[in-house]
This record gives structure tokens, sequence and C-alpha cells, in this order.
């Protein structure tokens, strides 16, 4: 019972005043990960099918364990199918990661369009409330987008999915350098920066 208090009470002494260098640190790597993603989209693009079909092919290969220390259960039909779709699917990935490229290119016009389209009838719906305006814009621009991705279409699918990885990436590492540098304490805020640490 003990240990369990003095766990939880360690976990709630962190905070982002005494955290914030190793979060600022964080951003910053996350940051250059989402910029070297931005500057090579096909290279990270071309990572990620390999990173998806190694999932699949681990996935795969859990599923066939499972099936063969299940023998009784009678899902254990279901897991070998799984296991050898996964397999496949993941080894067809490693193969040619540029298959995948251009099959999640076209899963992200879908999502884009279905996105805008479900925004706009959102927007429609928000008659003279706050925010009408900023869910249509974001509409508007998910199915622009979508719709450069098709006219793109197959040479979008060597950079699309890399560029906007390295985009997510980019924004969160910037969102947790904002939040370190927020959340630094009081003293070190004020502090000149000619003064020395601990002055």
């Amino acid at each position: 019972m003990n240990s369990v208090t003095t766990d939880s009470d360690s976990a709630a002494e962190y905070t982002v005043e005494k955290g914030w260098r190793t979060l600022a640190i964080a951003g910053g790597v996350v940051g250059l990960i989402g910029l070297l993603a931005i500057a090579l989209p096909f290279v990270a693009g071309i990572s990620i099918a390999l990173v998806l079909g190694g999932l699949l092919v681990l996935s795969g290969l859990v599923h066939g364990a499972h099936a063969f220390t299940a023998r009784g259960w009678k899902g254990s039909l279901w897991q070998v199918t799984l296991a050898v779709v996964s397999v496949i699917a993941g080894l067809a990935l490693l193969v040619n990661p540029v298959v995948a490229l251009v099959t999640l290119t076209l899963l992200l016009v879908a999502y884009l369009l279905v996105d805008g389209v479900a925004e706009l009838v959102m927007a429609a719906r928000m008659a003279d409330q706050p925010g009408r305006a900023a869910v249509a814009v974001s509409g508007v621009i998910s199915i622009v987008l979508a719709g450069l991705l098709w006219a793109g279409f197959p040479a979008s699918a060597a950079w699309a999915i890399g560029l906007l990885v390295g985009i997510s990436l980019f924004m969160t590492g910037i969102s947790m350098a904002v939040v370190a540098y927020a959340g630094r304490p009081v003293d070190e805020a004020d502090q000149p920066a000619t003064e020395p640490r601990g002055a």
C-alpha cells in the first residue's frame, strides 16, 4: 500500500517547471526530425512504408504464435488467417515500399475529401455559432489538398506522405518547445542572459 502511495507521489512531483529543459530538448529533436522529413519527403515516405511492413510481419508472427499455442481454441483458424495475411502484406511492403506510398496516398486523398465534406456540412449546420468560418475554411482546405494530391497522382505519392508526416512532426516539436518555454520557472525566465546562473 505504501509503495503505491510513494509511486503516485513521485509521479505527481513531475512538473513542467522541473522538466522544461528535457521537454525543450525533446521538442527540438522532434522538430529537427520533422524538418528532415520535409526536406527529404520521399526518403521519409519510404521509411514509413518499411516500418509499416516490418510491423505487419511482426504482427503476423505474433498471431501465428498465438494460434500455435492456442490450438484447442475455436478462433485459432482466424488467428492463422490473420497471421498469413499480415505476413504477406508486410513482406509485400518490405519488397516494394513504393506500392505502399501509392496506397497510402490514395487513402490520404479519400480521408481529406471525406473530412472536408464533413466539415463543410458541419459549418452549414452551425448557423450564427462562433467558429463557423474556421470550420468552413478547414473543410475547403482539406478538399483543395485532396484535389491537389489527386491531380498530381501518382507523382504526388513520392512526396505526400513524407511531407505531411514531416509537417506534423515539426509542429509537434514546436508545440513541445513552446510548452517547455512557457513552463520555465519564473526566476529563470526573468534572469538576464548576461548574468551567470546561480548568481
